[in-house]
């Protein structure tokens, strides 16, 4: 399954990012826990520097704790602020208000030696599509202040939002990279839906999920769908198909049907906790448990 996609707004949204980087003091980072490099965007360190920086582990409820409890280290050590959130449950949502002001303490302290008092910390939100900034947003504003959807490219446009006396926030729409140079983090986003499915071929890529989840999380296919785990994707799909009875005209297994509920399962949690790559050994790309 090869990944490349390039919709021509992202350059221009890059480019947004570069004069909106001006004026902000905080990148606000959201990432997937569940694949918290695969779904970071490449450009943004560079993009970022010489600003405080907060990465924010969403939908941290997907993924399995302990290596939710490993990134967070992970991302500190590097030099990031980092919290765990499920931005649409509003859990860790609280907490983020003083780690703002703490990731910030260096400009607050500039501005009062300056005389500056009660300046809001400007703050950008950046990731890439699907990752949750719209549900963020509107849960650390209380408010539905931004469009929100579940479809990859959603939020258009930018804006500014209040959010109390200390912070404001900018919103711009999430920046995917061009190209995917290892079609691995192609597969991951594919995975969690931060690539229209559109454009993906169903039954191969929930092919691949099984792979992964067989050789990651094993019994945890048989134990949902009653079935025998095999260690070729397809053969489960069939099993899949065959044990929810999806099927089509003449008693035909729907094989794309059963890989639909396989990745709508995966990707609502309901298959349980399931983390796609660990920062195991210095391979923070490695997918393997």
């Amino acid at each position: 399954m090869h990944f490349q996609w390039y919709p021509g707004h992202m350059t221009k949204a890059k480019r947004m990012m570069q004069e909106n980087m001006k004026l902000i003091d905080l990148v606000i980072e959201l990432v997937d826990a569940r694949v918290p490099v695969s779904s970071r965007n490449p450009d943004i360190d560079e993009l970022g520097k010489n600003k405080a920086r907060l990465i924010l582990l969403n939908k941290s409820d997907l993924a399995e704790e302990k290596w939710n409890d490993a990134w967070m280290e992970f991302f500190k050590a590097k030099g990031y602020s980092v919290v765990k959130v499920n931005a649409k449950k509003g859990s860790g949502i609280k907490s983020i208000n003083g780690v703002i002001q703490e990731a910030c303490k260096e400009k607050i302290e500039r501005d009062r030696k300056r005389g500056i008092l009660n300046r809001p910390v400007r703050a950008i939100v950046v990731g890439i599509p699907n990752v949750g900034k719209s549900t963020f947003i509107n849960a650390l504003a209380g408010k539905a202040c931004t469009k929100t959807g579940n479809k990859p490219g959603v939020t258009k446009g930018k804006q500014w939002i209040r959010l109390n006396k200390n912070v404001e926030l900018l919103d711009t729409p999430g920046i995917l990279w061009p190209k995917f140079e290892d079609q691995t983090v192609g597969l991951r986003l594919a995975f969690i839906g931060s690539i229209k499915d559109e454009i993906l071929h169903t039954e191969e890529l929930a092919a691949e999920l099984t792979q992964f989840l067989v050789k990651a999380y094993p019994g945890v296919l048989a134990g949902k769908y009653e079935i025998t785990e095999a260690e070729n994707g397809f053969e489960n799909i069939q099993e899949i198909a065959r044990s929810r009875h999806c099927l089509v005209k003449g008693n035909e297994l729907d094989t794309e049907k059963a890989a639909k509920m396989l990745l709508d399962d995966f990707r609502n949690g309901r298959l349980g906790r399931i983390t796609l790559e660990t920062p195991e050994r210095g391979n923070e790309s490695d997918c393997n448990k």
